[in-house]
């Protein structure tokens, strides 16, 4: 018998208080009512609703379907989950992974940043949740309530530490979870969103299912970055052969058969000589794998528009 207390902080003043790993397994959750306190639920959870807390911070870990944070107020976040709603909130700071566009409603003061966290159990809860840790739409925030002459969001400075938002728990009970903020061990790859290109090249990579495509993004995400190239999205998506002709154009045929495997991974790449340290990237570190990879800097900007406008409509954004 599931009893409601074991799945609720409520009315909670200046405490620390949290779940482990494992203690919530997939169940609903709700926090209300809660005043300066530090809130850590480390697992997946089917929903989470946030009411009326002022002066918190919160992170919740991989949220099956929404959270919802109504009436709450000078509150930090980092939040993982497939839809994010706010309603009459003033000032929340939000490290998001969002798998859907997230939506804000009659709030204003709202900041936004890529989420990035670590600790061992994580990356499981994300696939418990069916959450994908390539699909993040951040920075894309839907203001249903605009007003004009005002913006009501914007992006975290690019520098924004997690740590410095939601530091890591102080309870004797919670620092058992071994955290790291440190972004270079974040589960979620760092992107950039939509910030400014630093650069008019960006490069379209697409890694095709099989046994070690997470780790395959993975580590050529790591090559890119460590050579200064900046991630600027992801995606994890379904394709048909017909999707294939659209993106892939002439050299579709070659990877129609590898679709039915499963989902692709795209990322898009952004800086100068993008196109030619992926293709070189790929080719030394990947020789046995089959990669899509922009052609040239004139094909590479169309590469990504070709597949982000098919990977958005297939999300229904």
């Amino acid at each position: 018998q599931i009893d409601p207390k074991d799945y609720t902080f409520s009315g909670l003043k200046n405490e620390t208080v949290g779940r482990l790993p494992g203690k919530v397994a997939g169940q609903q959750f709700v926090i209300q009512d809660c005043e300066n306190c530090q809130i850590y639920i480390f697992d997946h959870s089917a929903t989470i609703t946030i009411d009326d807390c002022v002066n918190c911070q919160i992170f919740l870990g991989p949220i099956k379907g929404s959270v919802f944070f109504r009436d709450c107020k000078d509150c930090k976040c980092v939040v993982a989950c497939q839809q994010f709603r706010t309603r009459d909130c003033r000032k929340l700071e939000v490290f998001l992974c969002c798998a859907t566009q997230p939506i804000i409603e009659s709030s204003t003061g709202m900041k936004f940043g890529c989420f990035q966290y670590y600790y061992p159990e994580l990356a499981l809860q994300f696939k418990d949740a069916g959450l994908s840790i390539f699909n993040n739409t951040w920075s894309n925030i839907h203001d249903f309530t605009p007003v004009s002459g005002e913006n009501n969001w914007g992006l975290l400075p690019e520098t924004a530490a997690v740590q410095d938002y939601v530091p890591l728990p102080s309870s004797e009970e919670l620092k058992a979870v071994r955290v790291s903020t440190d972004a270079t061990k974040s589960i979620i790859p760092i992107t950039r969103g939509r910030r400014q290109k630093n650069s008019d090249e960006s490069c379209l990579a697409v890694f095709f299912a099989g046994d070690y495509t997470t780790a395959n993004a993975r580590k050529l995400i790591d090559e890119m970055t460590s050579k200064s190239f900046q991630l600027v999205q992801t995606k994890e998506v379904l394709m048909k052969a017909e999707d294939a002709h659209r993106v892939f154009q002439q050299s579709a045929l070659e990877f129609i058969p590898l679709l039915e495997k499963g989902p692709v991974v795209a990322l898009e790449f952004n800086g100068d000589g993008a196109v030619e340290q992926c293709q070189s990237t790929v080719n030394e570190v990947f020789s046995g794998t089959k990669v899509f990879v922009s052609e040239s800097k004139a094909s590479a900007s169309q590469d990504v528009d070709n597949f982000y406008n098919f990977a958005d409509m297939q999300m229904g954004m």
